[in-house]
This record gives structure tokens, sequence and C-alpha cells, in this order.
């Protein structure tokens, strides 16, 4: 399989202008994150060994296991894409110099410091709505509870 690699320098805290940058396509360039940090290779295996613990799970009716390792391969999986990726983001497959790196998509520090703000702000009111909705919602639902009246 093909990949992408950056060979010009990349900025580290400036503003990114993608007309600078220069991206190859190189023949198994999408190894290159894991040849360059091996424990990153615990990624994929977690994302092939995830779905097969919830499996197991599911056959042993361990809904909390099956949960956690559906979820756990899941995550595995994309962050894959990613760590297979990275830099790059969105590669051209007809020019590729156009590619777009995490860093040409990067936004501004003000930006950045304005949604920093925000999240501070909305998340905790977020995360405590969820956790009232999954506490009012909680338990399984059975075939007496859809049938009862009211």
């Amino acid at each position: 399989f093909g990949g992408y690699r950056v060979v010009s320098p990349l900025p580290g805290d400036g503003p990114s202008n993608p007309l600078t940058k220069a991206v190859v396509a190189d023949a198994g360039a999408w190894l290159a994150n894991f040849r360059a940090h091996p424990a990153l290779a615990l990624v994929p295996l977690l994302g092939i060994v995830g779905p097969l613990l919830a499996a197991l799970g599911f056959r042993a009716r361990h809904e909390g296991l099956t949960f956690l390792a559906s979820s756990l391969g899941i995550a595995c999986i994309i962050a894959t894409v990613g760590l297979s990726m990275f830099p790059v983001i969105l590669p051209s497959n007809t020019h590729p110099g156009h590619a777009l790196t995490v860093f040409d998509a990067s936004s501004s520090r003000a930006t950045l410091r304005n949604m920093l703000i925000a999240t501070v702000i909305f998340l905790p009111i977020i995360l405590a709505y969820t956790a009232w909705v999954y506490r009012v919602l909680w338990g399984k639902v059975s075939d007496r509870d859809i049938t009862a009246p009211g």
C-alpha cells in the first residue's frame, strides 16, 4: 500500500502555509510512524483484540466486558488510521503536494484559545446533563416494561 510522506520542514509554532510544504507518495509510508515508534503497534493489535473480546463477552453474557471491549476495538481501529496517516490527514491521489496536513488544518492561536475557553465552560454542563440522563434511564428494558400499561 502506498502512503504519503512530508519531505519539507513542518511549522512548529507559527502560522502554517499549505503552499510551502512538500508531500510525496511513497510505498509503505503509512508504516513510518509505527517504525519510528514501535509501541504504537499496540493500537492496531488492540483494534483486532477488542472485537474478539467483545464476541467472547457477548457469548458469556458479560455486558460490561462486551461494551468495554467493543468500545476499545472501535477506538483503536479509528486511531490506527490516524496514526498511519499522521501528519497527513487528507491525502490527494492526483497531486500529493496538495495533501492537507494537521499543521495546515490547524487554527490560529486566538481561535484555539477561544475554543479552549468555550470547552472549559460548556463541557462540564454537557457531562453533567449526560450523567443525569444516564442515571434516569439506567437499567435494562424487559418485555414486561414494554407491555405494562401507563
